[in-house]
């Protein structure tokens, strides 16, 4: 209970525009209960079959993660299998390329989101980014995050940092955070490199208290988890979110 409420004292004073890393890392490393509640439970894999979905859903719901995250064709099947579990469906879009139309992305979230999805991870669009093209940036960031807001859903926006230069990161996160991101993200785990604690601290840095920063890609166990808590994450992103918290004693 002591850690739980620690946490929560940690997400007000994020919200009044502070984040204190080490306090968030501290809560949240204290039990696995706590842990889990900061980890997207993810399976992205484009074999991925149903009984595996249903089985992350069941996983989910059991440990308490902070989302269950899937590919779009498999959203309708998270959210009958997590109804009235209380833990809501995220899901990918614009994924893993960031080179959607602005158009192909709101009909993708938008028929989402009435399916129940109420997380959303959206990859910036990295060749426009690249390109010094900022403002179609923060128009494609700025249509999904109104779109998501108005349904009561989170946006996080993936950097790709592997394909950034340090420049690059900063403007994205900058962009990202401008146009209405809930958090800025690592990585989409398909690139060269997954998520390091530099990148998380260098976001951190950008965002302050303005928004959440994930860390995901590669991440996979305890060890992991508390070097990117401690560079700056309030959330994490992994496949191997059972394993991460029963090395914390869950069961």
């Amino acid at each position: 209970m002591a850690a739980t409420t620690l946490i929560q004292d940690v997400d007000l004073d994020f919200n009044n525009g502070v984040f204190d890393s080490a306090a968030f890392a501290a809560a949240t490393l204290a039990n696995w209960q706590a842990l889990a509640s900061v980890i997207d439970h993810t399976l992205l894999k484009p074999d991925a079959t149903r009984p595996q979905v249903e089985k992350i859903c069941e996983e989910a719901a059991r440990y308490r993660f902070a989302c269950a995250m899937v590919n779009p064709v498999w959203v309708s099947t998270a959210v009958s299998a997590l109804n009235g579990s209380g833990i809501p469906v995220g899901v990918v879009i614009g994924f893993p390329l960031g080179a959607s139309l602005v158009s192909t992305l709101s009909q993708e979230a938008a028929a989402l989101l009435r399916l129940g999805a109420r997380e959303l991870d959206m990859v910036i669009p990295i060749g426009q980014l690249k390109s010094g093209n900022h403002l179609a940036v923060e128009n494609t960031i700025r249509t999904v995050a109104d779109l998501a807001h108005l349904h009561g859903a989170l946006l996080k926006v993936i950097l790709e940092t592997a394909l950034l230069s340090v420049a690059e990161k900063l403007r994205a996160s900058e962009i990202a955070i401008q146009s209405g991101a809930d958090f800025i993200k690592t990585s989409t785990g398909f690139a060269s490199a997954g998520a390091t604690a530099a990148d998380v601290a260098l976001m951190r840095g950008v965002a302050g208290g303005r928004c959440g920063v994930k860390a995901a890609g590669g991440i996979r166990t305890l060890a992991d988890v508390k070097a990117m808590l401690e560079a700056g994450a309030n959330r994490i992103g992994a496949s191997a979110s059972v394993a991460i918290v029963r090395e914390l004693g869950a069961e």
